[in-house]
């Protein structure tokens, strides 16, 4: 029989607020300058300094893109100008340096993400001369342990450059695709065929890569369940190793380029719940599991693995699945996380370029965790990968006495247990088949930040 997910519109409905999604806690909203690069310095001493230092995790933005797709809210730079990204390398390098003297050799590379932007902007050329200089300035895993992920702009790839990729030590790809509708991707001014996609997921195979990804988004101007059923029938016959459904924010009073996008286009609230639970359902049903918030991942797959035997972890890239590494954060607007305190790059490339040619790090702003802060990120961490949170295991790592502490959480969830979506027991609380969807629901109650954060409209819908 194949899978079903509980969807119920009218709960739908019901939960659908504006929150976080929580790929840290403290959220980003709560980020502010007074946390600098002499901060920063002193949280990676002190991480050099631990019995047993954590591994390293690498994420690199590059901001640029040759064309603009209307939908987008991410830092991005459009330049058809390459001198400008070459440029961008050099300082990328020059804060690889600054970075590189603060971290004790015994503290290898695990993990390296490259994000965008289009990170296949830079030429094959390029891409390897960033690499050299991670590989010259840090020790990295060996292969079975090395995680290296790239996102990749189908149009700006094809076969050799796939291979290409690989022979660079790349082994985990993510494709954008959003929706493969004609009509809709002239609403989003993004062209992109279905043969270019699968020849890129089909070489990335081929050449031995881990784990494909494909990002998709509901919600977005003229898309109709018909279209995106043609859409999901395209991505299903391409079987990427795991599926991203992303929900379409129309933020235009944030994000200029979204002003592009009519909004009589855009469905109706109710046309995007059916959207919505239509391709959640197309998604289980073709044998993808549901591993939380937006992502799906075949039963073999990492993730999955690491959803079912409880390893599973969120950080600023989303679900991942090694929660015990230290993130460094290079170029314009990145995030990164050393032990208990985030911190922040600078977001434009001007300003980033100015640090770094100084010779400082490029921090802008971050945040160092109270014994509050860690608390809460626990609990949330538990809702946002477990599900659940066990009382006893909270209790013993903070000194705390969970009902005691959490008493107003709890009660504000009673709606919650009320709906069928969530049991609060003695010794702890579980999300249930019905409230699988509902985590971002589940965990924003035990946010301290979340009614001023709210008070100033930083966050999309959950639904």
């Amino acid at each position: 029989m194949a899978n079903r997910l509980p969807l119920e519109r009218e709960l739908l409905r019901r939960y659908d607020v504006t929150g976080p999604r929580y790929t840290s806690y403290p959220t980003a909203a709560q980020f502010t300058e007074a946390f600098d690069g002499r901060r920063y310095r002193e949280r990676v001493a002190a991480g050099n300094g631990d019995p047993m230092p954590r591994a390293l995790s690498l994420y690199v933005h590059v901001p640029f893109c040759r064309t603009v797709c209307f939908y987008c809210a991410c830092n991005k730079v459009i330049t058809a100008n390459y001198r400008r990204a070459e440029r961008y390398l050099d300082r990328l390098i020059q804060e690889l340096d600054l970075q590189a003297a603060l971290f004790d050799d015994d503290r290898p590379v695990e993990q390296l993400h490259l994000g965008g932007g289009t990170p296949t902007y830079f030429t094959d050329a390029d891409l390897e001369r960033l690499i050299g200089a991670i590989r010259d300035r840090f020790p990295l895993a060996d292969p079975p342990v090395r995680e290296f992920s790239i996102e990749v702009d189908p149009r700006t790839v094809d076969r050799e450059r796939v291979a290409r990729l690989a022979e660079l030590g790349f082994n985990r790809l993510s494709l954008g695709v959003q929706d493969f509708d004609s009509d809709v991707q002239k609403a989003i001014n993004r062209i992109q065929g279905v043969k270019d996609t699968a020849d890129v997921v089909a070489e990335a195979r081929a050449q031995g890569f881990h784990s494909v990804n494909l990002d998709l988004m509901y919600g977005l101007p003229l898309q109709t369940p018909e279209r995106l059923h043609r859409t999901l029938d395209a991505v299903q016959d391409i079987r990427p190793d795991r599926i991203a459904l992303y929900n379409y924010a129309h933020m235009p009073q944030m994000f200029r380029i979204q002003r592009q996008i009519a909004e009589a286009s855009l469905p109706s609230a109710e046309n995007k719940l059916t959207l919505l639970i239509e391709a959640m359902q197309r998604l289980a049903e073709g044998g993808y599991q549901y591993i939380g918030m937006d992502h799906f991942a075949l039963p073999g797959d990492e993730l999955a693995q690491a959803a079912n035997d409880g390893t599973l972890h969120r950080n600023f890239q989303g679900y991942a699945t090694r929660p015990d590494l230290d993130l460094i954060g290079l170029g314009a607007s990145s995030i990164g996380q050393i032990g208990d305190a985030y911190s922040q790059n600078r977001r434009d490339p001007e300003g980033h370029a100015e640090a770094v040619s100084a010779g400082e790090l490029p921090i802008w702003r971050g945040v160092e965790l109270s014994a509050d802060d860690r608390l809460r990120r626990d609990v949330i961490q538990s809702v946002m990968c477990q599900g659940r949170v066990d009382f006893d295991t909270v209790e013993e790592r903070h000194g705390v006495i969970f009902r005691q502490y959490f008493a107003e959480a709890l009660e504000e969830l009673t709606p919650l247990v009320d709906d069928g979506l969530l049991d609060i027991h003695a010794r702890g609380l579980a999300v249930t088949e019905r409230g699988q969807f509902f985590l971002r629901n589940v965990a924003m109650p035990f946010d301290a930040y979340l009614v001023e954060a709210r008070n100033q409209r930083r966050f999309s819908r959950v639904i």
